[in-house]
């Protein structure tokens, strides 16, 4: 069987228009939920992820869970169960490894963008870097929001979605700067193949760095 998870708000709250909170393991799995009523994808049923999918859907806790009886499989996003429950936590999903994957995004799609000819603005580097050190504790809150406020400015001036990726990754963002290093991989030549590959990218080092625990 396929391993699957749940993303949700830190105490089980459901997240992306998701209604409800799911019982918490505790030393031992949580309390089996149950759906009634047809599955209908993003209407009807408990949605879950495999762990490609994780990309689209990023939030702030990861749980690995467990299913049974019916399931069925949605745009290669998500999968809808009958019934399911969290058996434990993702340690390594949490917001140093998240910010440290939006680093690498919004580095790449920077990248991409020198690349492809087009000048970057360094304030757009800088913020990449102090976002790097202070999810590993080396820089403050303090610098943060003043690199971030650079960033802002710096985006508004290049009006890209490299600019965008690396605001993002001043804060609690990795799925918006994957998004936009995605985008800014897209405007290269390759187009639509660029950005499927950057995604494809994204998917697997979100796995490294998020589930597996590989350090960066």
């Amino acid at each position: 069987m396929t391993k699957l998870y749940k993303l949700t708000h830190p105490y089980g709250a459901c997240v992306g228009g998701g209604t409800g909170v799911w019982p918490l393991p505790n030393g031992h799995p949580g309390a089996w939920l149950e759906a009634s009523g047809p599955l209908v994808p993003c209407q009807n049923g408990l949605h879950l992820c495999e762990v490609t999918d994780l990309v689209n859907w990023i939030a702030p806790a990861l749980w690995e869970a467990e299913y049974e009886g019916e399931s069925i499989r949605h745009e290669g996003t998500k999968t809808v169960v009958r019934r399911a429950r969290l058996i434990k936590r993702v340690d390594a999903w949490n917001d140093r490894n998240l910010r440290l994957f939006a680093c690498e995004c919004a580095e790449r799609a920077l990248d991409a963008e020198e690349k492809a000819g087009r000048k970057v603005d360094p304030r757009s580097r800088a913020v990449v870097e102090v976002a790097r050190r202070y999810a590993r504790g080396n820089a403050t809150a303090e610098e943060l929001a003043a690199a971030w406020e650079a960033a802002w400015a710096a985006a508004w001036a290049a009006a890209g979605a490299a600019a965008a990726a690396a605001r993002a990754a001043a804060w609690e963002a990795a799925w918006a700067a994957a998004d936009a290093a995605a985008a800014a991989a897209a405007w290269e030549e390759a187009g639509a193949a660029a950005r499927a590959a950057e995604r494809d990218w994204q998917a697997k080092r979100l796995v490294e760095l998020c589930v597996e625990g590989v350090e960066p």
